[in-house]
């Protein structure tokens, strides 16, 4: 891939960012999710690529853009699988919560798991605790083995989990062990991501989420040195036969950082939509915003924040096609 595709995806989230951030609070998230991914898309016609939306919005009769399959990017430059989530945290934009963001990641053309929507078991460390972690293992023998990575005592331990009543047995072996919890109400890709920043104080992640999601933090994690661990969880014969339909034979298998994002290379790409421990959320000021994102390269292993400033005067609809 052409490493300048990484500023190029920045516009991408910045559009995405901006677009959504105006329905903060507004308790509208159907309405910050579509101005997200239209932004999204009309920025993406723009980027020298031929991509392939391998995980987005839903299928081609449920989403009128960045559907799966969709091709995306001018058609000239590097053949690439994309992963989309253009606004991470519809709820949480709604209500003017944490942590949401715009993000998106890509590979070299079949190196992404084309994840069904459906859940999926995760647990997700950073560098320092890498190949410590087993998704079978206890969450308590989980524990024990990142407080040994990072040199703490489990009490010293926080963990990220959404706060779901699917994860009221993990909530209490948590407490039973005594490690510290932060629990969220949505967004967990950014709280997997956090787990590879030490200043975020968060040092695991566990529990269900999207299976789309889990893909997209992998890739931000191959890009940190980071680690994922997931396992599908198809709740009727229609999710696993969509599983099976998507190529995946064993729904029982862990799927590793290999299963989840083959290849030395990918590019994630995200843009705060709301303040967060790793970003700022878009600042407006009369014609003016603000944008703070990250992109990462996993081949380079380069991780950029980027302040962006905007004025929206001059680019009305968010893009500047020529």
């Amino acid at each position: 891939m052409e490493r300048s595709l990484s500023m190029e995806l920045i516009r991408v989230t910045e559009a995405a960012a901006l677009s959504s951030a105006r329905w903060m609070g507004r308790g509208e998230k159907d309405s910050a999710d579509g101005a997200a991914t239209s932004a999204m898309r009309d920025v993406f016609d723009t980027v020298p690529m031929k991509g392939t939306v391998v995980i987005g919005e839903g299928e081609m009769d449920e989403a009128p853009m960045l559907y799966i399959g969709e091709k995306l990017g001018t058609g000239y430059g590097p053949r690439v699988d994309v992963a989309v989530d253009p606004l991470e945290g519809t709820s949480i934009v709604a209500s003017g919560g944490w942590n949401a963001l715009a993000v998106l990641a890509i590979a070299d053309h079949g190196n992404l798991l084309h994840a069904p929507d459906m859940y999926m078991d995760k647990i997700a460390v950073g560098p320092a605790a890498v190949g410590k972690i087993d998704i079978n293992a206890s969450v308590t023998d989980n524990l024990k083995a990142v407080a040994e990575a990072k040199n703490k005592e489990i009490e010293d331990v926080v963990a990220v989990i959404l706060n779901r009543p699917r994860h009221e047995k993990i909530i209490a072996e948590l407490r039973e062990a005594g490690a510290r919890i932060k629990l969220i109400d949505d967004g967990d890709v950014a709280a997997a991501i956090n787990t590879a920043f030490d200043h975020t104080g968060v040092d695991i992640l566990f529990g269900s989420g999207g299976a789309p999601e889990g893909v997209i933090a992998a890739v931000a994690l191959k890009c940190l040195g980071g680690e994922i661990q997931g396992k599908l969880l198809p709740q009727n014969d229609e999710e696993l036969q969509r599983c099976h339909k998507m190529g995946i034979v064993d729904v029982n298998a862990v799927l590793r950082m290999e299963d989840l994002v083959r290849g030395d290379d990918a590019i994630f790409a995200a843009t705060g939509v709301t303040d967060g421990e790793l970003l700022r959320g878009v600042q407006f000021r009369g014609t003016n915003a603000t944008t703070h994102s990250v992109v990462m390269r996993a081949k380079s292993g380069t991780v950029r924040f980027i302040d962006g400033q905007h004025n929206i005067k001059k680019k009305p609809n968010l893009v500047i096609k020529a």
